[in-house]
């Protein structure tokens, strides 16, 4: 084992699987090691005479028993880094045809903690996520501490965000966005938001160009941190140089964050951006813009996106309304109050 690699996600684990402390206690199903030992000696028995299929039903026992202290694969420890990389690329190929796709759940599932785990992780791990992915299942919580732990190591070595993820091709496996997607919400559950934006910017070198999900991930945790400058260049990205449309939900966030960073103008700006490229924003994001306005006593900037709200057919709530009308009025923009008052009255509001 890394011993720095473990130590990381071991602090990490500790901050992260707390509230997952009651699902990784229910290992009532398979209690004495001696009913382990005989599982893992029926998994190997099956490994050896390439039976791999038969492994997802030994594995039943253990469904609700997740633990890394008790991974029935740690027998492969014992194999040469070549001869893991051959059975499990092995294993994994015997899977795709087996019905349901979430039939090798379980193995999927030990054999991703067993590679993340092991001295040298990457890139196999990374094509144990892949086939998980694809059979339509969830690796457990704490892959995203271990696998965080994992491609840290590997990038402190110096290798680029592309050259990490290529190295799947050694192996006879390609990077996917499906799969990076998934890394990027590894990095950003453990606060690691900065290689979080690295990964996104880097892994269209892999032949993964971003989607909406991969934007919609790390500009959704950027925001939470209120890292509003990166989360802003992000989006522009998105939307000029990729064309595409962000989620209502992701623009929620990164709106949130300008309030509460009072970067009004930052949100108004951006409110502009999205209508020029074509894409909708939805009364929530309007409403906290103009709240956000109205704590700064930007009443005529509050009016402004008031009247190109209602433009969409969205109309403020009536306590913002009746502030804008009073707050353009205190600072004797009686002109814009009643224009606004009347667009207002208009919609029979």
């Amino acid at each position: 084992m890394n011993s720095p690699r473990m130590a990381f996600a071991a602090k990490m684990c500790h901050r992260f699987l707390r509230r997952f402390h009651p699902l990784l206690n229910q290992c009532h199903l398979v209690r004495s090691v001696s009913s382990l030992q005989k599982l893992e000696e029926d998994v190997r028995a099956e490994v050896e005479a390439k039976n791999y299929v038969k492994i997802p039903d030994l594995l039943i026992p253990l469904e609700s028993c997740h633990s890394s202290n008790s991974n029935p694969f740690s027998f492969f420890s014992s194999f040469s880094q070549n001869l893991q990389v051959e059975v499990i690329d092995e294993m994994l190929q015997s899977f795709i045809p087996l019905r349901p796709r979430s039939k090798p759940k379980i193995a999927l599932s030990f054999l991703l903690t067993y590679t993340l785990q092991s001295s040298h992780p990457l890139p196999i791990a990374l094509a144990v996520l892949q086939r998980t992915l694809r059979s339509g299942c969830v690796p457990v919580p704490q892959t995203h501490v271990l696998l965080t732990s994992a491609w840290l190591d590997r990038r402190r070595l110096s290798h680029s965000v592309a050259n990490v993820l290529l190295e799947m091709q050694s192996i006879g496996y390609h990077p996917d966005c499906g799969t990076c997607n998934y890394l990027l919400s590894s990095l950003c559950a453990v606060d690691q938001l900065a290689e979080a934006v690295k990964v996104l910017k880097g892994m269209g070198g892999a032949g993964c160009i971003p989607d909406l999900n991969s934007y919609g991930i790390v500009i959704g945790a950027i925001s939470r941190a209120r890292k509003t400058a990166e989360a802003v260049d992000l989006m522009k990205q998105m939307v000029v140089k990729y064309g595409l449309t962000p989620g209502q939900g992701t623009l929620v966030k990164l709106f949130a964050a300008l309030r509460a960073n009072r970067e009004i103008w930052k949100a108004v700006e951006m409110i502009e951006l999205l209508e020029k490229e074509g894409h909708s924003v939805e009364f929530e994001s309007y409403e906290a813009v103009i709240e956000g306005c109205l704590e700064k006593h930007e009443y005529v900037l509050a009016g402004k996106v008031a009247m190109g709200m209602t433009e969409r057919g969205f109309i403020p709530y009536i306590k913002s309304r009746q502030k804008i009308i009073e707050g353009l009025a205190s600072i004797g923009e009686w002109k814009i109050a009643c224009a606004v008052r009347q667009r207002f009255a208009s919609l029979k509001s």
